[in-house]
C-alpha cells in the first residue's frame, strides 16, 4: 500500500496483540474501507469467514485461518473463533477479523468482541457496508426513499437455535414500510403468510437477491404472495427485501446487462 496515501489518510496502524474486526462489505472486493486494507497489509493472521472475496485474501501474506460458519453446513464454533482471536493476540500477533458485510449487523462482532473485552485484549470495530444496504444497491432497490418510507426494518430470519426467529410479526408488520430480511430465505414462505395475517397485502413487492455485489448476482422480483415459492429457486446466500422500494429496481438497476 502507498504509505504517503496512508498518511495523508491518517490511518491507524495495526499494532502486535490488537485484534481489528473489520467488515469487508457484500460480495464486490473494492467495498472494503481503507481501514480494511489498511489491516490487509499489516496483519500476521487473518481470521476470515465464508462471505468474504478471495481477491481480498489474495492481498495480504499474513497466515489465513478459515473461521466461517454457514447453515446447514458443519462449521466453526463460535467460541472456537472467539478463542483463537485471543490466543493469537496474546502470541503478540496482529490479528485482522475479516468478516463480510459489517461486523455488528447479524455478523455476531458484538460476541467476538467481547470476548476481547474479557480476556484484555485490543481490538478496534471497522464497520463495513452491510448486504441489507449494499447488496440491495446493487440491485438497484435503495433501502429508503422519500416517497416510499421513512423508516425501515432489518430483521434475522432465524435464531441461533436454527428455528425461524421468534418475533411478534404482526407489529413487525407495521412497524415500518420496508423489510430487509438476513438468512431468510429458508423460512420466507412462513414469514409471508404472518405478514399478511397481519395484514399485508399479498400483491406487495418483494424481491430475493442472491450473491449480492457478486459477478453471479440474481434478482427475483415477485410478491408476498409468491415470496415462499420464489425462495426455493433462489441461491442460498440470499437477502430478502419487502416494501414498495422494490418498484424502483427497473429503473434504477445499474448492474444489470
Amino acid at each position: 500500500m502507498d504509505r504517503n496515501l496512508v498518511a495523508k489518510l491518517g490511518l491507524a496502524d495495526l499494532e502486535p496483540g490488537w485484534v481489528w474486526l473489520v467488515g469487508a462489505g457484500p460480495g464486490d472486493p473494492g467495498l472494503i474501507t481503507a481501514l480494511g486494507l489498511q489491516a490487509l497489509a499489516q496483519a500476521d493472521a487473518i481470521l476470515f469467514d465464508a462471505l468474504v472475496d478471495e481477491t481480498l485474501l489474495s492481498l495480504s501474506d499474513a497466515e489465513k485461518i478459515y473461521a466461517g460458519k454457514r447453515a446447514g453446513v458443519r462449521s466453526c464454533k463460535q467460541d472456537e473463533i472467539s478463542d483463537l482471536l485471543v490466543s493469537l493476540a496474546k502470541e503478540g500477533k496482529r490479528v485482522l477479523r475479516l468478516k463480510g458485510g459489517d461486523p455488528f449487523v447479524f455478523g455476531r462482532g458484538g460476541e467476538e468482541a467481547q470476548a476481547l473485552a474479557r480476556a484484555g485484549v485490543n481490538f478496534r470495530i471497522v464497520p463495513g457496508i452491510t448486504a441489507g444496504i449494499g447488496g440491495l444497491a446493487y440491485a438497484g432497490i435503495p433501502v429508503t426513499h422519500r416517497d416510499t418510507n421513512h423508516a425501515v426494518t432489518f430483521i434475522t430470519g432465524h435464531g441461533v437455535d436454527g428455528k425461524l426467529t421468534s418475533l411478534d410479526w404482526a407489529a413487525v408488520s407495521h412497524g415500518a414500510p420496508t423489510l430487509v430480511l438476513y438468512m431468510a430465505r429458508r423460512f420466507a414462505g412462513e414469514i409471508a403468510d404472518a405478514l399478511m395475517a397481519a395484514g399485508r397485502g399479498p400483491d406487495e413487492a418483494c424481491a430475493i437477491v442472491s450473491n449480492a455485489a457478486r459477478d453471479n448476482q440474481q434478482v427475483i422480483v415477485t410478491t408476498l404472495a409468491g415470496l415462499g415459492a420464489a425462495a426455493q429457486t433462489a441461491e442460498p446466500l440470499s437477502i430478502i427485501v419487502i416494501g414498495e422500494n422494490v418498484k424502483l429496481a427497473g429503473e434504477l438497476s445499474w448492474l444489470a446487462p
